[in-house]
């Protein structure tokens, strides 16, 4: 680690430095203070990509080693010796590139880094004190790209970088050593990563700082969770292509997808959707919300990962200036399409649709065109019923229920829609959905029967089994009220329409999760082991129940997600992250391949 990671993390800023400054490594000029194993590593392995060993000094506490200097040498300094005249690092430092520091504090003067070349690279390592403090370097030179090992400033050259990241490559491919190639390719990926958008982690674990690629951000910060992914694939590659991988692993995209999982959590669980989603052919999602940061922050992860092209509701300069506050590489145009809320007036079929729908409810021709200039999620809404979207996202600002009502008024053609909502939470021994947290009140026995049924739908997009429990204060008949009975009816219906699924009530959350328990209430029960879809009797028991999950277990939500409409649309929940987006846009995608709002006139016909 002290000698490789640190040669590996030093040289991705080095490969990216020299980019910013338009220089070549085989060109540039190294001046090394220290003479040590890291020393002599790091030397190494940018010879070993292009930089030219007669343009390497090397200098030790008794200065520069030169051809003939006999005293304090060894056979790894004497690989590097050179003619030169210089004797003292002021002296190696007359025109240098690069000036790699791995000795002690204070070392390196301002007087010599001003003798540097045109863009020099400064990289003082010494820890806790560098060899110049970055202050006095950028007084010096103000052209001087700066890097430390510390983590107060910028281009921190952390070796948690690199490990452990570079053995889970080595190990998964049975690798018999690790070679060049392999370090090398873990310094691309290093660098490469630092070029791309920061994550919402990285962007929440050092708020404040900014995070675009540059002379302030050469290489990416050490709670950057991609690293897992990006370095371990490259790794493998490389050592696949040098001949060294005892088992290769054909399939690196499902590679990387394996190591993505370990960053998310939610990611395996999502995996059965996200590959339905992306046999949609030219998918389209409207985002209501565009000018949002965490909803712009997604849409990297949906165009990157070939979800969706996503149509943003915003205004294009805003939204413009955001993508590059984020350091965001999609471009307008190329990867998403901005909509003007304000252009809808050149769309007269948006505001006949939409009036066509309201217009008995007393909404005027002008009420609904200014409507669409000023509601985002009416406007996704239209653009889905329309078919130009394949769905719509919303609700990150705003009041889920207002979300809720604009979006049934447009994606509805039942005059009294049976929408609900489930969520799944991902506990450790496995999902649990619950429903309704969002959208019913307290809902009917019809109702009931309804949600779960769509709720049922819902758990087979992953690939599950439904085990269904309807919760109640009643414990099988313990209380005989309207309440009670709700459940219990539903519940006997429910079995009626699936009479080989596993679904029972009214009952109890802990007989819900308890068989032992349950089985010495009431042993012919219809469930086995535990639950894994809660129907709640009411909004206030699934909303509550919702929050505790989440709360006790620290647990990742995916939902809500809206069950009852005619076209894909979901709410989300303003506390939703970018992954979380990510998810729904998935889901939505997904979503639209099904037909919807049968289940509804087939149970209640």
């Amino acid at each position: 680690d002290d000698q490789h990671g640190t040669a590996i993390v030093s040289a991705a800023a080095v490969y990216n430095g020299l980019k910013i400054v338009d220089k070549s490594l085989e060109d540039v000029k190294l001046v090394v203070s220290g003479a040590g194993a890291a020393s002599i590593a790091c030397v190494d392995l940018l010879v070993s990509m292009g930089l030219s060993k007669d343009n390497v000094i090397l200098c030790d506490s008794k200065g520069v080693i030169y051809e003939g200097r006999k005293e304090g040498m060894n056979e790894w300094k004497e690989k590097y010796v050179v003619q030169t005249n210089a004797r003292t690092l002021d002296d190696a430092m007359m025109d240098s590139d690069i000036f790699m520091g791995l000795s002690g504090p204070g070392v390196l003067s301002a007087e010599a880094v001003k003798t540097m070349a045109k863009d020099p690279l400064v990289l003082a390592m010494s820890n806790p004190v560098p060899e110049i403090m970055p202050e006095l370097a950028q007084e010096a030179r103000p052209d001087a790209i700066l890097a430390t090992g510390r983590s107060d400033y910028p281009n921190q050259v952390n070796n948690v970088l690199c490990f452990p990241f570079i053995f889970r490559g080595a190990l998964d491919c049975g690798a018999t050593r690790i070679n060049d190639e392999m370090k090398q390719a873990c310094v691309k990926a290093i660098a490469e990563l630092a070029t791309k958008e920061p994550t919402e982690e990285v962007t929440k674990a050092y708020a404040g700082q900014t995070l675009k690629f540059g002379r302030d951000y050469l290489i990416p910060k050490p709670f950057d969770p991609r690293l897992i992914e990006e370095v371990p694939v490259a790794v493998v590659k490389a050592a696949m292509e040098s001949g060294v991988a005892t088992r290769p692993i054909e399939d690196l995209e499902a590679y990387r997808r394996k190591l993505h999982s370990y960053v998310s959590s939610s990611r395996i669980f999502m995996q059965p959707v996200i590959e339905k989603a992306l046999t949609v052919p030219d998918a389209k999602i409207a985002f209501a919300e565009g000018e949002n940061e965490d909803v712009l922050l997604a849409l990297q992860s949906v165009v990157d990962e070939g979800i969706a092209k996503p149509y943003v509701i915003g205004r294009p300069n805003v939204i413009e200036q955001k993508l590059d506050e984020l350091s965001l590489r999609i471009e307008v145009g190329k990867d998403i399409e901005v909509v003007d809320p304000l252009d809808c007036d050149n769309h007269e079929e948006y505001w006949r649709y939409y009036h066509d729908k309201v217009g008995r409810s007393g909404v005027s021709v002008e009420a609904a065109q200014s409507t669409l200039r000023s509601n985002s999620t009416v406007l996704a809404a239209v653009m889905t019923a329309l078919g130009e979207v394949n769905g719509v996202i919303c609700g990150k600002v705003g009041r889920f229920d207002h979300h809720l009502r604009d979006i049934t008024t447009v994606l509805s053609n039942k005059p009294r829609p049976m929408t609900s909502s489930v969520c799944a939470v991902l506990l450790q021994d496995g999902p649990l959905f619950i429903a309704d947290p969002f959208v019913n009140v307290n809902p009917s026995e019809d109702q009931l029967v309804v949600a779960t049924q769509d709720c049922l739908d819902f758990i087979r997009k992953f690939g599950l089994e439904p085990k269904v429990a309807l919760l109640s204060h009643s414990n099988f008949g313990t209380y005989d009220d309207e309440g009670a009975h709700k459940m219990k009816v539903a519940a006997d219906r429910l079995r009626g329409f699936n009479p080989d699924l596993e679904i029972d009530g009214e009952m109890h959350a802990i007989s819900a999760f308890n068989e032992q328990l349950r089985s010495s209430i009431y042993q012919n029960n219809h469930l086995t082991g535990r639950a894994n879809l809660l129907i709640m009797p009411n909004m206030d028991a699934a909303s509550i129940a919702l929050g505790l999950s989440r709360s006790i277990t620290n647990a990742n939500m995916i939902g809500p997600y809206l069950n009852g409409l005619d076209k894909a649309a979901h709410i989300l929940i303003p506390s939703v992250s970018a992954r979380g987006i990510f998810n729904m846009a998935a889901l939505t995608v997904e979503d639209s391949l099904t037909q919807r709002g049968g289940v509804q006139q087939s149970l209640l016909a």
